[in-house]
């Protein structure tokens, strides 16, 4: 610690900036805001690919109803989303469809419990894509409410090496007590900027996850009932 006390003692003026401030803290402090940088990048990497999946899901999901609504045939739509992988509403369909197929083709004698095979089979469904939505938002969450603490530590640390200096000059003047601060200071920040938009973000996909989860079901519940509906005319 006399080795960084020393430091800044010797610190210039000029070097007050943001590139001074790292080059000149403390290992731990280095480490601190390093990690605090990749955190940063990371929540933006992971904004930048959740807002593209929400706005193509979205799509897909007014694409989907589109077609549903539009007056094609039930199987004609399934063996055109069949032949390809699917995601959200489709899903949903192909998979309720399967079932309604296997259950046919299968020479099944009786139709009794297929409704509830086939609301079992959507909200397995709606369980896995809700999965998909959701994943990697733990780390929004996490950098959200972990980032000011470490960037508290940082300062902490910061404070520390200040005191440091205090003690090795035995003087209390601004020039000697500023380069701590400052450094201490600037872990906080970057603290700040990591959680923000990691806190705000995840407010807002946990709402549109919320939102599309809504719209899954709503779906579910109306495609169940068309399908009950021909099981009662088939009995």
């Amino acid at each position: 610690m006399n080795e960084v006390a020393q430091g800044a003692l010797e610190l210039p003026a000029a070097q007050v900036s943001l590139w001074g401030l790292f080059w000149q803290a403390h290992f731990v402090v280095k480490a601190v805001m390093i990690g605090l940088v990749v955190a940063s990048v990371w929540v933006w990497a992971i904004v930048i690919d959740k807002t593209i999946l929400f706005a193509r899901t979205r799509r897909q999901m007014d694409r989907f109803e589109q077609a549903f609504w539009s007056g094609e045939s039930l199987e004609d739509l399934y063996r055109t989303l069949s032949a390809r992988p699917n995601h959200s509403m489709a899903a949903l369909f192909v998979a309720a469809m399967r079932e309604w197929k296997r259950t046919y083709e299968g020479g099944a004698r009786s139709l009794m419990g297929l409704t509830q095979r086939i609301e079992k089979v959507m909200n397995v469904t709606i369980a896995r894509e809700v999965e998909r939505l959701e994943r990697r938002l733990l780390v929004l969450a996490t950098v959200g409410s972990a980032g000011p603490f470490i960037g508290l530590f940082g300062t902490v640390w910061g404070i520390m090496t200040s005191f440091q200096a205090i003690a090795a000059s035995k003087s209390t003047s601004l020039a000697v007590v500023a380069p701590g601060i400052a450094e201490a200071l600037f872990a906080t920040a970057m603290g700040l900027v990591a959680a923000i938009p990691a806190t705000i973000f995840y407010n807002k996909f946990a709402n549109e996850v919320n939102k599309q989860a809504q719209r899954l079901e709503s779906f579910a519940d109306e495609f169940s009932a068309i399908l009950s509906r021909q099981v009662d005319e088939k009995m």
